[in-house]
């Protein structure tokens, strides 16, 4: 079951980048958006909203540009966070 959620997308504005690539990020909070990271449907299909973290504009060109396994702990460390903050809004609940 595929997750698509207008709340959860549009929570990542305004919100300061979880992928934090070295080198890469522009710590820009007005380029952040929600940018998937998983692999559910291969490429140029987005996985579920619950697998994204928050992105600048740059780091989401960076990963978007590099291969699958690339950024793999930034990427986990990011999705932890961001389904942290994701949590205390509300928007991703368990039950």
């Amino acid at each position: 079951m595929k997750i698509v959620s207008k709340k959860i997308r549009n929570s990542a504005r305004g919100q300061d980048c979880t992928l934090r690539l070295v080198s890469v990020c522009n710590h820009n909070p007005e380029t952040t958006i929600l940018a998937h990271i998983g692999f559910d449907g291969g490429w140029a299909t987005k996985c579920s909203d619950n697998i994204a973290v928050y992105s600048c504009s740059d780091c989401h060109v960076e990963i978007d540009r590099c291969s699958r396994g690339t950024h793999a702990e930034d990427k986990l460390r990011a999705l932890e966070e961001t389904q942290a903050i994701l949590i205390q809004q509300g928007l991703l609940e368990f039950k």
